[in-house]
């Protein structure tokens, strides 16, 4: 049955309802207690006026019958729209990871029941979409490896002759650092569409974070030092976490490459790890130039490098950040970036403990 006709049919019972439930107490005062014969003598002779009968029924018969409607039609309502709000629920976990989950068929036959087939039925088709869109970057990405390793190997077995022409040296050179850049991008794409497919299977182990933050601490150092940046450590205490060493490594100097890249000559980066009773939090600052508001929800996004990003003459394509949160995300955890243009930009990563 349809929606609105089981709402119409409803209301009207209700309304029905409260109708005989006044009919049949005014049936009773007027009638039953023999008031009908001699209505006005009688009420003269109980010492009662017209207006106190019409109270009585007005009472115990309209006051209930509306009460009586009025929680009816609640009932009603709550009842007819309970699947809607099963399906919103469902709605909302449906994510890009997991397209393939179905929102459940409330088999009544009406328009919900309608619109949840056309909304499964969508997710379908999205699924399957991306389901291609994943199979194709992960193919194109592995097939870019071949012609990359080739043209690398060629260009070092060249540079490798003392007897090369200086100028073809150089501009070797330079296309061999386009060729790591080219690697790099591949390299990322694969695992990022790896991810996406359910392929990127963490290696949990026991990872000392507070030994993994010093090693990147030092490596910060070595990058920062020509610019006379400033990379200082101000907490990290003793911090045992279950997660995969190799990534977590990765999320750290993606982290601390970017905020020593994109800070100001003579500035700073702050790190610090703090265990916490629920999670682990791990923060970076720096003291670049920071991200307008109006960026900031972009800044996970892949290939999206803002504008303070695009100006600087900083290799990048977009995809570090993205690879971070995807690591923070298999590991549980969450990452947030908040920036006050050219006064500092925090990143910070909540990791829950596992031990």
């Amino acid at each position: 049955m349809r929606l609105r006709r089981r709402l119409m049919l409803g209301h009207t019972a209700m309304l029905l309802l409260g109708l005989l439930m006044i009919a049949g107490w005014t049936y009773y005062e007027m009638l039953v207690e023999n008031r009908a014969t001699d209505f006005e003598a009688g009420l003269k002779a109980k010492g009662n006026t017209f207006l106190e009968e019409a109270g009585e029924i007005l009472l115990y018969s309209v006051a209930p019958a509306l009460a009586l409607t009025m929680a009816g039609s609640w009932w009603l309502l709550n009842r007819a729209l309970a699947p809607v709000r099963v399906l919103t629920e469902a709605a909302e976990r449906v994510q890009i990871e997991n397209l393939s989950e179905r929102l459940p068929q409330i088999e009544t036959r009406d328009e919900l029941d309608r619109l949840t087939t056309v909304f499964n039925s969508m997710l379908a088709r999205l699924d399957d979409s991306f389901a291609r869109v994943r199979e194709f970057t992960l193919r194109a990405s592995h097939e870019l490896k071949t012609p990359l390793t080739v043209m690398r190997g060629q260009i070092e077995s060249v540079l490798r002759d003392q007897t090369a022409a200086f100028g073809l040296r150089e501009m070797l050179l330079g296309q061999l650092d386009e060729i790591e850049r080219l690697t790099k991008i591949v390299d990322s794409l694969t695992q990022l569409a790896k991810a996406d497919a359910g392929q990127g299977a963490l290696q949990l182990s026991t990872v000392r974070l507070d030994e993994l933050l010093r090693d990147c601490c030092a490596d910060a150092q070595v990058l920062a030092e020509p610019r006379g940046i400033t990379v200082e450590l101000t907490a990290a205490e003793p911090c045992a976490f279950e997660g995969d060493r190799h990534r977590l490594r990765q999320l750290l100097l993606i982290i601390v490459d970017n905020a020593v890249k994109y800070n100001e000559p003579g500035g700073r980066v702050t790190l610090s790890l703090n265990p916490q009773p629920d999670c682990v939090e791990i923060s970076c600052a720096n003291t670049g130039k920071g991200i307008p508001a109006d960026r900031l929800a972009r800044v996970f996004d892949r290939f999206y490098r803002g504008e303070v990003a695009a100006s600087d003459q900083e290799d990048g394509c977009g995809l570090g950040l993205a690879i971070a949160e995807w690591i923070v995300r298999a590991h549980g955890g969450r990452i947030e970036i908040q920036s006050v243009p050219h006064q500092v930009t925090r990143v910070r990563i909540q990791l829950p403990v596992r031990l």
